[in-house]
């Protein structure tokens, strides 16, 4: 199967998205989220998972015909693994992807340089209620499972109900967010925490953020391949079509007979006696 060839627009479409996915990330956090020993101390995490999640609707919404609406280098790899995308091009959506991060975080630090210093603008790291760090590259790795997941589910599926899958992606990061957010700031994709780890210097033990993500990932190709793509009935069998009851007759439900048109090869003969006088 030869691979569509992206160009420019598909890459400044990441770049853009991404910026604005993590410059909106980045404000609502360092508005929205306070430090503190305990997971809730002073914190909104239902605002931060609500703007994130319908952040990632919007610009998948404007983007996505585009680029595909990656705008996250786990999504990118998960592309690139099932050859939905080339891997020269992945390596550029992830370039335009860490550079849209970068800029975003840069832009929250210029407006918000006082109020984003206590909370790193934005920046993850792995909360003391884990043990360690290999507990925070777990709940990473958990959370871009279930996002990889859905996008494969709803984006590349034959059978999936495509005009959902913005709605259905962004509500699926709202959830994980609330949940992750309180333990290692609901990252959950690298570009999104290398911006606000190069702007803020707070790097939160990096190999969390980065191991997760592509382990959870590569885990969602294998469980969509093997589990979802493998059931229910192939997608190149075309259903059968059934005539309504009326034109068979009677109130049965078989399939309807072929047409017998004038180019049908089932037409039937013309007679070719002679009429009788």
């Amino acid at each position: 199967m030869e691979l569509e060839q992206k160009g420019l627009s598909a890459y400044l479409a990441e770049l853009i998205g991404t910026f604005l996915l993590v410059f909106f990330i980045t404000s609502v956090v360092t508005l929205y989220v306070s430090t503190g020993a305990q997971a809730s101390f002073g914190s909104d995490f239902a605002v931060v998972g609500f703007v994130q999640g319908l952040t990632l609707f919007g610009v998948i919404c404007m983007f996505g015909a585009v680029s595909g609406g990656h705008f996250n280098p786990a999504v990118t790899l998960a592309a690139a693994t099932i050859r939905k995308i080339s891997v020269i091009d992945a390596v550029i959506y992830i370039l335009a992807q860490l550079s849209g991060a970068v800029l975003g975080a840069l832009l929250t630090k210029g407006l918000l340089l006082d109020e984003g210093r206590a909370v790193h603008y934005g920046a993850g790291s792995v909360s003391s209620l884990l043990a360690n760090n290999a507990a925070g590259a777990a709940v990473e790795a958990i959370g871009v499972f279930a996002l990889v997941l859905v996008i494969l589910a709803v984006v590349f599926s034959e059978r999936s109900l495509k005009d959902w899958g913005p709605l259905a992606i962004g509500l699926t990061f709202v959830f994980m967010v609330m949940v992750g957010g309180p333990l290692t700031g609901a990252c959950f994709n690298p570009a999104r925490w290398f911006g606000a780890a190069l702007v803020s210097n707070e790097w939160g033990g990096v190999w969390p953020y980065l191991v997760g993500p592509v382990v959870g990932a590569l885990v969602a190709v294998g469980v969509w391949r093997f589990v979802i793509e493998a059931g229910g009935p192939s997608p190149v069998e075309p259903p059968q079509r059934v005539a309504p009851a009326a034109a068979r007759g009677g109130k049965g439900s078989g399939p309807a007979e072929p047409s017998r048109g004038k180019g049908s090869a089932s037409a039937e003969p013309r007679s070719s006696q002679p009429k009788k006088d």
